[in-house]
């Protein structure tokens, strides 16, 4: 994994109770601990035009075709997606699809590329996309995020779809992986033209930041947490340094396990991509103290909802909130054996079966 930003540790001993308010919080979500720096000039690679060749992490079927995608969002935010199409499919027919959303801080060509082309395998045909101001999709300045707009992406992708001639506009279906969980139910609450909804290893960006494990920040820690990302709003419109929250570039015995497990899978072999920096700047943290994908995921009944998560996933509970926010029909299936990040790319672990029964079934 290239180095990406100029990273400062902060020590306990000059550690403010901002920074602190700052590093526990970011420590409880998907994207880590916190991080301080500005874009080195080795990241202008990540932004290299796609010249053809596969660009994955994951090995290219033979049984898909696989083409670069792009078009808008309805805030004119150029979205950058990959497209796979079943070689085998009736061209004479409409089929069903699937916009499938990547992890916070993550790009297409990881989990959500590969739940893409796995699906297509099963005869969907599947839209993976980059979230604006990350990966390859635009937005100005990048690595930075906004729950309204990554929600408004996966509308995106189904107007895409939509008007595909392959599609079936009437079956469309959501996979949402780890906080695109989020995005996706949020998306589904608003938008009745996704017709089935699967999220797997949710996050709830907003409870992550508002409570964890169910208990609510104190109004001290939520007020620090505030403060330091809009004071730092002040330093950058004046032209200081870019502040962001990402992965370290390191681990040692006192790493979080959290942390840690992230940290296996975007800093080494097995899941790191050089679009994939997991920064996203701290002054996008407000917004998710009042995002609430939860609060209303009644209203995608009587759509289909189905939650997976491993039995071991740190992140459990926040699909078993949904499940208890949900109304029928809603499924919460667990993977035994399993952790958070083990269903980004684990495929022995990842339940391809039961999504496909899921889709076919209610996408029919």
């Amino acid at each position: 994994m290239h180095d990406q930003f100029d990273t400062h540790d902060i020590s306990p001993e000059t550690e403010t109770g901002v920074d602190r308010a700052r590093r526990d919080l970011l420590k409880l979500t998907a994207v880590g601990i916190a991080t301080a720096g500005a874009l080195s000039a080795t990241s202008s690679a990540a932004f290299a035009q796609y010249n053809g060749s596969w660009d994955k992490t994951f090995p290219q079927s033979d049984r898909v075709d696989h083409r670069k995608v792009s078009y808008s969002n309805r805030l004119g935010i150029l979205l950058v997606a990959d497209l796979y199409v079943p070689k085998d499919l009736d061209r004479s027919k409409r089929h069903p699809a699937l916009v499938i959303g990547h992890p916070f801080g993550g790009v297409k060509e990881q989990t959500s590329g590969l739940y893409a082309q796995t699906m297509a395998e099963r005869g969907f045909i599947t839209l993976a996309h980059d979230a604006s101001y990350n990966g390859e999709s635009g937005g100005q300045p990048h690595f930075i995020s906004s729950p309204d707009i990554f929600v408004e992406n996966f509308s995106a992708g189904v107007d895409f779809l939509g008007t595909h001639e392959l599609v079936d506009r009437n079956r469309i279906g959501v996979i949402g992986v780890c906080a695109s969980g989020g995005f996706a139910l949020a998306a589904a609450q608003i938008d009745p033209r996704m017709k089935a909804v699967a999220t797997v290893s949710m996050y709830d960006m907003g409870g992550a930041k508002y409570a964890w494990g169910g208990e609510p920040l104190s109004a001290e820690t939520r007020l620090a947490a505030l403060t330091a990302a809009n004071e730092q709003r002040w330093v950058e419109f004046a032209g200081g340094e870019t502040r962001y929250g990402a992965l370290p570039q390191t681990v040692d015995d006192k790493t979080d396990p959290i942390v840690r497990e992230f940290f296996d899978y975007y800093r080494t072999p097995r899941g790191a991509h050089p679009r994939s920096t997991t920064a996203i700047s701290v002054t996008s943290d407000p917004a998710y103290f009042h995002f609430r994908p939860f609060d209303h995921v009644a209203a995608i009944s009587p759509r289909p909802i189905l939650l997976v998560a491993g039995e071991n996933a740190h992140s459990l509970f926040f699909s078993e909130q949904a499940l208890a926010k949900a109304a029928d029909p809603k499924e919460l299936h667990l993977v035994p054996g399993a952790g958070h990040v083990d269903l980004y790319d684990r495929v022995n672990l990842i339940p391809f079966n039961k999504l496909t029964l899921f889709f076919s079934e209610h996408l029919a």
